[in-house]
């Protein structure tokens, strides 16, 4: 079941081959998260997504209100029966026409939504392991810093951590800086200071990331802060970890042979929880 530009389908959407999502990735997605019927960080994803249409070029419709988004989406997840915890992917991607110049600037969108199994967010004692990924460079460029439908050096990283026995990789800049790992924001925590690579370093303009900055100067003992990471500081890192709106916060365990606390992330984690359930 998907919500095709507000109708809601009961089977697959069949694509046209001359679709400019599939031929040249032109398109842009946000990943949410429901929890009782209710949109985490709303605010922040629909401004994301319209600033990213913009980004582009894309034509955004006069229909595309906040109000309207949000209840496209809570009208599927409740179909679906899904409300009380819920993956969502909402894609919009330019109609079809042209080449690498479009014929048509206005847009479509899907939704698609997915059952998940806990409402708050949870950390598991499981090892996470990750290494960095050099063969390809995430760029320090506007384009970094929004999700759009082509993300190549995440699913290349992804392959190669599945070939390394790892469970994530991290990417760094032409600067050779770290700059995210494959499935979200990097945060370090170092002679206690919570620091997270800026945006200017070509990161995700992540969700997660500005609740976890946001919660992090509550805290009072930790000092967070944005400023480069070099692959050498991963080495003398307290702790280390990885957000996301699906997951929170995935705390990594072990760097080549550095392994690290969770303190700081559970600690973390439990605002988090506390935050959303407000």
């Amino acid at each position: 079941m998907i919500n095709f530009n507000g109708e809601i389908l009961n089977s697959e959407l069949q694509l046209s081959v001359s679709n400019r999502s599939f031929l040249y990735g032109d398109g842009v997605f946000e990943t949410l998260k429901v929890v009782n019927n209710r949109i985490l960080f709303f605010e922040d994803h629909y401004f994301r997504l319209l600033s990213s249409m913009r980004i582009i070029r894309m034509k955004i419709p006069m229909s595309f209100t906040f109000e309207y988004l949000e209840n496209q989406i809570l009208t599927l997840v409740n179909q679906q029966k899904i409300q009380n915890s819920a993956r969502v992917r909402l894609t919009v991607f330019r109609n079809e026409g042209g080449f690498y110049t479009p014929s048509d600037n206005s847009v479509s969108f899907v939704i698609q939504a997915n059952g998940l199994s806990n409402e708050l967010y949870t950390i598991t004692d499981k090892s996470f392991e990750v290494d960095l990924y050099k063969d390809f460079v995430v760029k320090k460029q506007l384009l970094s810093t929004i999700k759009t439908n082509n993300k190549i050096i995440q699913i290349t990283a992804s392959i190669f951590a599945q070939e390394n026995q790892l469970d994530s990789c991290l990417l760094i800049n032409e600067d050779k800086n770290v700059v995210e790992a494959t499935n979200g924001n990097l945060f370090m925590l170092l002679n206690n200071q919570l620091i997270t690579p800026p945006i200017a370093e070509g990161c995700l303009n992540g969700i997660m990331r500005k609740q976890i900055l946001k919660l992090a100067k509550e805290l009072g003992d930790v000092e967070a802060v944005e400023n480069e990471i070099s692959p050498f500081d991963l080495q003398k890192a307290d702790e280390l970890f990885i957000t996301n709106v699906i997951v929170g916060i995935q705390p990594i365990t072990k760097y080549r042979k550095k392994e690290f606390d969770t303190k700081l992330s559970k600690e973390l984690l439990s605002k988090l929880n506390q935050s959303i359930k407000v």
